[in-house]
């Protein structure tokens, strides 16, 4: 586990970092700034208790699992603010694409006509900078996600930056070792995971769904853990660049 100091001196370092690089940068380039501005804007959020911080829960819907050569189709957000999930603020986004989704349509449903009128890779980056800015990100399986986002960061801005997130797959995986000793293969997945908390069934691949659904199962994961609402932010964030 990290701590609280050692989380804020690795991006304070990282800012310093970006701001080199950023006197290198066209000033064509859009805002470059902003991405300093995002990451002082977590700072704040590290040592507060779980029900006191900011958290984003976020899901994507790609053409495929791999970062560096699949896209991201759609993104759903939804807030998690003291110990709650405000609905009326999720947002949910479709994001153009090169190319055609392909198969993998067969898994999220969504086909090549519904993103003629999509965002685009740089639309969709400012957006979820704007939307996300001083929430700590919360997903299932967020490495993953958190890679796509950060490869069009870069594709975007030219340069990569320091991610915090919790990630619900990594909590639940450490709690159903503790109680059963090893994994069952499918044991951790979104939907089996929420079950085991009596949480209702949605329907998969549907990025909206999927991050409210996220948004609840870190809230009753908390929730078991006794007095895990007292928990400070740093104690689950991980990290990534």
């Amino acid at each position: 586990m990290i701590s609280d100091s050692w989380l804020k001196a690795r991006f304070r370092l990282d800012a310093l970092i970006l701001k080199y690089k950023l006197k290198s940068i066209p000033r064509s380039v859009i805002n470059p700034e902003r991405l300093i501005e995002y990451q002082q804007s977590l700072l704040s959020q590290f040592s507060k208790p779980l029900n006191e911080a900011q958290l984003m829960a976020i899901d994507l819907e790609m053409t495929g699992l791999n970062p560096t050569e699949d896209q991201i189709i759609s993104m759903g957000i939804v807030p998690i603010t003291q110990a709650g999930i405000p609905l009326q603020q999720a947002q949910h986004l479709m994001i153009s694409i090169d190319g055609s989704v392909g198969s993998s349509a067969t898994i999220h449903g969504i086909v090549d006509n519904q993103l003629e009128n999509a965002l685009s890779l740089e639309q969709a980056v400012l957006w979820f900078l704007e939307h996300t800015k001083g929430h700590i990100l919360v997903a299932h399986h967020a490495p993953m996600d958190v890679s796509f986002l950060l490869n069009y960061i870069e594709k975007v801005f030219g340069f990569r930056v320091l991610m915090p997130f919790i990630d619900t797959l990594g909590i639940e995986k450490q709690r159903y070792l503790r109680q059963h000793g090893q994994l069952i293969k499918g044991c951790v997945r979104l939907g089996e995971s929420r079950e085991r908390y009596h949480l209702p069934v949605y329907a998969g691949h549907n990025a909206l769904l999927d991050a409210i659904a996220c948004a609840e199962l870190l809230l009753a994961q908390v929730a078991a853990m006794g007095g895990g609402y007292q928990m400070k932010c740093y104690e689950l964030i991980e990290t990534i660049k």
